[in-house]
């Protein structure tokens, strides 16, 4: 059995010192500024339909991620292409700053996370929009 080499938390304590992070007063401010700015929800759907989103939060669930923004991707999302900033964030800030970082790796700017995820929004008392599953196509 071989050993990893650098583990989850060595990964996080690197995105972070090479990462732009927003307080969540900041990402307030920006909430609504639809011309310049795209939440990014990186969590999986499960979690969005049990807890909610920012509202307007695009849901990128952090596996899609970098076939999403790379634009010769047959997954690509036209959104990255946009030239907007992109504020990624998951329930705690683990996740969303591994996916800024791997995005901003790509050349994905501008790029930044939410401190503290959406837990720290909900518990500043940041507005949330319920998500409701989708009905299955027929």
């Amino acid at each position: 059995m071989s050993k990893i080499t650098k583990g989850v938390a060595a990964l996080y304590a690197e995105a972070q010192s090479q990462i732009e992070t927003w307080s969540i007063e900041k990402a307030k401010a920006h909430l609504g500024d639809d011309e310049a700015v795209v939440f990014v929800d990186v969590r999986d759907v499960r979690e969005l339909w049990r807890e909610g989103t920012i509202p307007g939060a695009l849901h990128a669930p952090r596996g899609m991620i970098e076939f999403w923004v790379d634009p010769e991707s047959p997954y690509a999302r036209e959104i990255f292409q946009s030239g907007k900033r992109f504020v990624f964030f998951c329930a705690k800030d683990w996740r969303s700053a591994l996916a800024t970082k791997a995005v901003q790796d790509m050349g994905l700017a501008p790029v930044c996370h939410l401190e503290g995820g959406f837990t720290a929004w909900r518990e500043a008392g940041g507005a949330i929009e319920k998500r409701e599953p989708k009905a299955p196509k027929t």
